[in-house]
C-alpha cells in the first residue's frame, strides 16, 4: 500500500486514545484501522481508494461487522461532516454499510429495528446446553444418512457465544451510526449534492429517530434540485412513514409521481408502495402500479443511480410491487415476469424472488406440485425460469431461489419440469 499519510485531521481527533489492539475485525487485531481512517483522509486519492477498500474488507468483511466497526463509526461520522476533507459521501455509504450489511436484504420493508434488539435478547437469554439437546434430538430426528450427516454439521458448526458476539456487534455498529444522527441532519442541506444524497440514505435505516429526520427531508422536498438527491430523499420518506403518519406522508408524497425526472417518478411510487405495505391504504393507486411497472423491466443505458439496492432499480421496483399483490396481484406478477425475461447474471436474482413470491406466496421447499396444475401466470413465470440463459443458471444464488420454492433445478431439470427441449 502507498505510504501513509499521518497528519491528523480534527476529524480524527481521540483517534490514539482508542486501543485497537484490544479490538478485532476480520483479521484480527484491529490496530491497522488508524491508518486506514487516517489514510482515508488523505489528499492522494489513491490512499484513500486503497483504504476504502481495505476498511470494507476488514470491519465489514463479507457484510459482517465486528468490536472494531463500532469504534470506527464515530470517525467515519466526524469525517463526513468535515467540508475540508475529500470523499465524505463516500463516508457516508460507509456509515450506511456498516449500519445494516448489505440493504437489499432490508427493502422493500425497511429495518424492523425492534424485532431485531428482541432477536439479540432471545440469544442472550437462551441456555447453550438447551441449545445442545435441541440440536442432538433434531440430528436424531434426520430421515436418513445423508440428512443426518448435513444436521450434524450445521450442529458442529454452531457456537453460542461466537453467534451472540456477532449478533452484538452488528447491533453494536447500527447502534454507533444512529447516535451520530444529529451530527447527519445538518447534511441534508449540503453544497455537495452526494453528500446531501448520503446523508438522505443513512437516515433511511432509522426509524427510532423519525422523529427528528423525516420533518427535517420533508423540507428539503421542495428545495432540493438534484435528482438522484432528490429521490434518495423520497424513498427515504418512505421507508420512516408508518401507518401513523402515513396518510399525511402519502399526499405530500403523491405530487412527486408527475415530477418531470423519471427518477425522481419511480422514488414517489416506491416510497408511495411501501407506506401500503404498512396499512396506508390511500397510498396505493394505479398511478403508482403504472410506474413501478414501467421501472420493473429493462432500465435506460442512462438512467440515474440511487444508492438504494446498489443502484439497481429493476430489482427495487420488483420487490416493491410484492407489496401490492394483495391488490394488482396479476399485474404485478405479470410485470415482474417481463423484467425477469429482460435479466442475466445476478441481476436477476432479486428480481426471479420477487415473481416467486408473487406467484406462489412464501417459500415453499415441498414444491407447487405438477407444471398443468399450475395457473397460466405461474406457468409462464416457471417457464421463463426456465428459459434463462446459462450464465445465470451457471450461480449457485439462483439455485437456492429456485430450490425455495421446490422447484426442480439444474437448468435442464426445470425445463424438462415446463416441457422445453433439451439444449
Amino acid at each position: 500500500m502507498t505510504e501513509i499519510n499521518t497528519a491528523v485531521p480534527a476529524a480524527l481527533s481521540g483517534l490514539d486514545a482508542v486501543d485497537w489492539s484490544a479490538l478485532t475485525h476480520a483479521y484480527g487485531p484491529a490496530d491497522d484501522v488508524p491508518g486506514l481512517l487516517r489514510a482515508l483522509c488523505s489528499p492522494d486519492e489513491e490512499q484513500r481508494h486503497q483504504a476504502l477498500g481495505a476498511l470494507y474488507g476488514n470491519i465489514f468483511h463479507q457484510g459482517s461487522r465486528y468490536p472494531a466497526t463500532a469504534a470506527a463509526v464515530p470517525f467515519l461520522i466526524r469525517m463526513a461532516a468535515d467540508p475540508a476533507l475529500p470523499d465524505r459521501a463516500v463516508c457516508l455509504q460507509l456509515l450506511a454499510a456498516l449500519a445494516i450489511g448489505y440493504d437489499e436484504a432490508q427493502l422493500p420493508g425497511g429495518i424492523a429495528i425492534a424485532e431485531w434488539r428482541a432477536a439479540v435478547e432471545e440469544v442472550r437469554a437462551q441456555d447453550p446446553e438447551a441449545i445442545r439437546a435441541e440440536y442432538d434430538a433434531w440430528v436424531e430426528a434426520a430421515g436418513d444418512d445423508r440428512e443426518r450427516r448435513m444436521r450434524e454439521f450445521r450442529r458442529d458448526m454452531y457456537d453460542h457465544d461466537q453467534h451472540l458476539e456477532a449478533m452484538a456487534a452488528e447491533l453494536g455498529a447500527y447502534d454507533a451510526v444512529r447516535a451520530g444522527i444529529p451530527a447527519l441532519l445538518p447534511l441534508l442541506g449540503d453544497t455537495d449534492a452526494a453528500v446531501r444524497t448520503g446523508a438522505a440514505y443513512v437516515l433511511a435505516w432509522f426509524p427510532e429517530a423519525a422523529g427528528e429526520s423525516l420533518p427535517r427531508l420533508l423540507t428539503r422536498l421542495d428545495e432540493e434540485r438534484d435528482p438522484v438527491a432528490l429521490a434518495t430523499a423520497l424513498v427515504t420518506a418512505g421507508l420512516l412513514g408508518d401507518d401513523g403518519s402515513g396518510p399525511e406522508l402519502a399526499l405530500r408524497l403523491r405530487p412527486f409521481l408527475t415530477a418531470g425526472e423519471p427518477v425522481v417518478r419511480w422514488a414517489a411510487a416506491t416510497a408511495l408502495a411501501r407506506l401500503g405495505g404498512k396499512g396506508v391504504e390511500a397510498a396505493v393507486t394505479a398511478d403508482v402500479l403504472a410506474e413501478l411497472v414501467s421501472c420493473a423491466g429493462e432500465p435506460g443505458p442512462d438512467e440515474p443511480r440511487v444508492p438504494f439496492h446498489e443502484g439497481d432499480t429493476r430489482g427495487y421496483s420488483a420487490a416493491s410491487l410484492t407489496l401490492l399483490a394483495d391488490r394488482y396481484p396479476r399485474e404485478a406478477l405479470d410485470a415482474v415476469t417481463d423484467g425477469l425475461a429482460a435479466t442475466t447474471g445476478p441481476a436477476s436474482f432479486p428480481v426471479a424472488t420477487a415473481a416467486l413470491r408473487l406467484a406462489f406466496g412464501d417459500p415453499r421447499p415441498d414444491g407447487p406440485g405438477a407444471f398443468t396444475d399450475l395457473t397460466e401466470p405461474q406457468r409462464r413465470l416457471v417457464r421463463v425460469l426456465a428459459g434463462l440463459d446459462k450464465d445465470t443458471w451457471r450461480w449457485a444464488n439462483f439455485w437456492d431461489i429456485v430450490r425455495s420454492w421446490g422447484l426442480p433445478t439444474p437448468r435442464d431439470a426445470l425445463r424438462a419440469y415446463v416441457g422445453l427441449p433439451e439444449e
